[in-house]
């Protein structure tokens, strides 16, 4: 399952069943689960973690040290989520030891040709990132969000679960759930009403979502008038609770 010209080291953990195409390097101190395919010409460097199921394309590179001038040398780590797809030249890079010490991309996250995931960032689960979709250090992205290609987010940005990122968009503030943004720089364009119809979700859940999103962001109150408000008059179901905390707990500032 190992191509004769791909360069293994002793020391990579490897299960039985890893397919590991031509000219890929894959070195020490490196946890590849079962059933993960492997193409030619990827490397994958030191303290990378990936889990089962997981399908890397050519020339791909993971574990590389952080573009950080921050950074001092030391042990951080790549984890990979099972089941995930970073399509070719795919990058991912280590944590830093100021930043938390790793960066992670969760389960079934699917990652488009030429993305980039850089230091400390951490995405969900079903998270998908177009082509030439780029995370600055930091970056926090929720369950399910969709990044659109060409797009780049600043550093320290939070983007919520279910939210999508229009194309050639550039982040700078927290995008809140459930929402889409667009734009250079984004701004909010309504529910991603189509998005979350597709997953499932309630006619309770839209209606007070959208109540929610009205009040806050189309008549003008000041932030801390709007939640007060949304929380008097609009039910108060897990995605209106998700919505507000995200809305709260915002260090960045709230696109509008």
């Amino acid at each position: 399952m190992i191509h004769p010209t791909a360069l293994v080291d002793a020391k990579a953990e490897i299960e039985s069943d890893v397919e590991i195409g031509p000219y890929s390097v894959i070195h020490g101190d490196v946890n590849i689960g079962s059933g993960v395919r492997i193409g030619s010409h990827v490397v994958i460097e030191p303290y990378v973690t990936i889990a089962p199921d997981c399908q890397i394309f050519q020339y791909a590179a993971l574990g590389a040290v952080p573009q950080s001038v921050k950074f001092e040398g030391e042990k951080t780590f790549v984890k990979i989520g099972r089941g995930t797809v970073l399509r070719e030249f795919v990058t991912v890079h280590r944590g830093t030891g100021f930043g938390g010490g790793i960066t992670e991309v969760g389960e079934e996250n699917y990652l488009m040709a030429y993305t980039h995931v850089a230091h400390d960032c951490r995405t969900g689960r079903k998270v998908m990132m177009a082509n030439n979709a780029t995370l600055a250090g930091h970056i926090t992205i929720g369950d399910h969000a969709t990044i659109g290609g060409l797009s780049a987010v600043h550093q320290f940005v939070r983007i919520g679960q279910y939210a999508f990122i229009g194309g050639k968009s550039a982040v700078v503030k927290d995008v809140p759930p459930f929402v889409i943004a667009a734009g250079d720089r984004v701004r909010l364009h309504g529910l991603n009403s189509v998005g979350l119809k597709r997953h499932g979700f309630s006619q309770q859940s839209l209606s007070a979502l959208k109540k929610t999103y009205r009040i806050i962001f189309r008549i003008g109150l000041t932030l801390n008038e709007a939640i007060e408000r949304v929380k008097a008059e609009v039910e108060q179901v897990p995605e209106v609770v998700t919505f507000i905390e995200f809305i709260q707990s915002s260090s960045r500032g709230i696109t509008r």
